[in-house]
């Protein structure tokens, strides 16, 4: 990736206009047409979205999307949408017992809610506060309960493939146990055993970046700094690691990027929350330095090893290790091809990776870090792209926003145009999602707004 190193945020104010003006339309197209009895939108086919029964994840992004306009616009329409939508289908995701993606589909719709509601942006009674409260608390809790113990202090919330898997997507997922703690909420457990959300959520983190990120600290000797991998695998028995899975990668030695941007932007997130935690808190869990240092560490290596594996404009290839990239040549010479017949790019992948860059450019400049320029220079390099053609969409005509994303290569669950050999040209809730809150994170930077996080009310 080639960093622009002169770029500003305020450079990308038409952009982020361009965005907004694009999204509104498509948000109430798909609120005109879809039947929400045929489960959650997930990615787009002939430029309507459709969905794939799975886990039901990608509901939140649907409205949530809605709440990011209005937050952006101050259009009440989009208030509304998100705001109904919320009331009328997004209860059976607080109580979710089979999912790690509760930080997906509550934090963004109910702390969506929450944090506009705090911030005054638009008239909230202390009851309806109190709703939104209260169903946070419940959804951090639900996601804490879903926890596998190794010993040796560590554990994590296991993905819905069992008690054995650890995915890296759920350290987003987190968000949903930092306001719960931050509410007061704690797990209660068998026979009254109250736990700590703020434990649970440190150990998980802690237990990713040992098991799932490639740090150069020793372990994985043969592999490369800063790779990511999708999936761990435990023996639940003994609470032994056994070896590395993924169901969206190419391999699990491979990096699934869009599982790296979860670690990049994930971790970010944490580390800013973190720094609003007392330390009397974080003492008991190992104490700040030796946290904040593990994290630190783990997101500068996957965003170091994004830069350096994504093509010449930052969009990523679907897997930095897919069999076809060795017929493109190199890669990182060149911009991206979406269109290139061999292998898929995912722009949900840029999306999710660019904020998290800018965050971390955030946390470092806090450290005065000579790094903390670079990172925050790759993500409004990265913004640039995205925010303009072949990648946002501004016909009517298509539902999507974020063209050339991907769902699940393995599969082939994404639609290939007539005539490709390739999926490409189409759009997932995901994606739209988060480049959408990519705009609003650098709207209220250029505005002069509060930052934007997802505990702003607190």
């Amino acid at each position: 990736m080639k960093i622009d190193t002169r770029i500003r945020a305020v450079d990308l104010a038409p952009a982020v206009e361009r965005v907004w003006q694009a999204s509104g339309p498509k948000i109430l197209a798909i609120e005109r047409r879809y039947d929400p009895a045929a489960g959650a939108p997930v990615f787009t086919a002939g430029g309507r979205y459709t969905s794939r029964g799975w886990t039901d994840w990608t509901r939140g992004f649907q409205y949530g999307s809605a709440l990011l306009q209005f937050d952006a616009t101050g259009d009440r329409r989009f208030l509304e949408v998100g705001r109904r939508g919320t009331l009328e289908r997004m209860a059976p995701h607080l109580t979710d017992m089979g999912v790690h993606d509760h930080g997906f589909n509550n934090v963004s719709t109910y702390g969506t809610l929450w944090r506009l509601a705090g911030e005054r942006r638009f008239r909230a009674s202390p009851w309806e506060k109190r709703f939104y409260e209260l169903a946070l608390a419940c959804s951090g809790a639900v996601q804490a309960h879903r926890w596998t113990a190794l010993g040796g202090g560590e554990g994590y919330i296991y993905s819905f493939n069992g008690p054995h898997s650890l995915f890296v997507d759920t350290i987003r997922s987190l968000r949903s146990l930092a306001i719960a703690h931050r509410l007061g909420q704690v797990l209660v457990e068998e026979d009254g055993t109250r736990v700590s959300l703020l434990a649970r959520l440190v150990t998980h983190a802690l237990t990713t970046v040992k098991h799932l990120v490639v740090t150069g600290q020793g372990r994985d000797v043969y592999a490369v700094r800063g790779r990511v991998t999708h999936e761990a695998i435990f023996n639940t028995k003994s609470g032994t690691f056994r070896c590395p899975g993924t169901q969206q990668g190419y391999s699990p030695f491979t990096t699934w990027t869009r599982g790296q941007a979860w670690a990049i932007l994930g971790l970010a997130e944490m580390l800013e929350f973190l720094r609003t935690v007392p330390g009397a808190e974080l003492g008991p869990l190992g104490g700040r330095r030796r946290i904040e240092q593990a994290l630190t560490r783990a997101a500068r290596a996957a965003a170091d090893h994004y830069i350096a594996h994504s093509a010449l404009d930052g969009i990523p290839y679907w897997d930095a290790g897919a069999p076809g990239l060795a017929a493109l040549g190199d890669i990182t010479s060149q911009p991206a091809d979406p269109l290139n017949g061999v292998e898929r790019v995912d722009s949900s992948a840029a999306a999710i990776s660019a904020q998290g860059l800018l965050r971390l450019g955030r946390c470092l400049d806090g450290r005065r870090s000579p790094a903390a320029a670079r990172y925050r220079q790759a993500g409004l390099t990265l913004a640039r792209t995205l925010m303009d053609e072949p990648y946002l969409s501004s016909s009517p005509r298509h539902e999507g926003l974020l063209l050339h994303a991907v769902y699940h290569r393995p599969n082939g669950w994404d639609a290939v145009p007539p005539g490709q050999a390739i999926p490409s040209g189409e759009a997932c809730l995901w994606g739209d999602y988060h480049l959408r809150e990519l705009a609003l994170y650098l709207q209220r930077i250029v505005r002069g707004m509060p930052y934007l996080t997802f505990w702003g009310a607190a």
